[in-house]
């Protein structure tokens, strides 16, 4: 049995759709990521609060590292077991979830990550097909886009 994946993901949502022998499915994973807040170095002087580990920057930003660890093991689990994965998304998140999945081992199932601004489900379940999608089943042929 194969499956094979691909999915559109950023920092709030991933849409991910699979192909197995059992046919097509497709999943959403919402984030419980909160905005991200980046602060630069600004006027502060060099022994400000706000940069000794513990004090609200320093812990705002382990909060959202958490967060993201738990939405791209949420993730994972949906495309772990593929043998063909397609990353497609706007931002960092795409490169952060490739980084992630080759620690894991899985590097080697990545056929590909690209860069796409937002889609709609269809437009994502479209792509993902075309480039990795069921080539046998209800007649799909390698790049064939349907909508």
């Amino acid at each position: 049995m194969s499956t094979r994946a691909g999915l559109w993901i950023d920092h709030r949502k991933a849409v991910i759709v699979t192909f197995s022998d059992q046919g097509e499915a497709t999943t959403l994973v919402q984030s419980k990521v909160e905005k991200h807040v980046r602060y630069s170095g600004g006027s502060h002087s060099g022994k400000s609060h706000e940069s000794r580990p513990g004090t609200g920057e320093d812990t705002r930003e382990r909060h959202f590292e958490g967060q993201l660890r738990k939405y791209y093991d949420e993730v994972v689990a949906h495309i772990r077991d593929a043998d063909a994965i397609l990353i497609l998304g706007p931002g960092e998140a795409k490169g952060e979830l490739k980084a992630r999945l080759e620690r894991e081992g899985l590097g080697n199932h990545i056929v590909g990550v690209e860069t796409v601004d937002k889609l709609t489900d269809r437009q994502i379940a479209a792509i993902v097909r075309a480039r990795v999608g069921d080539r046998h089943a209800r007649g799909h042929e390698p790049g064939a886009m349907d909508e």
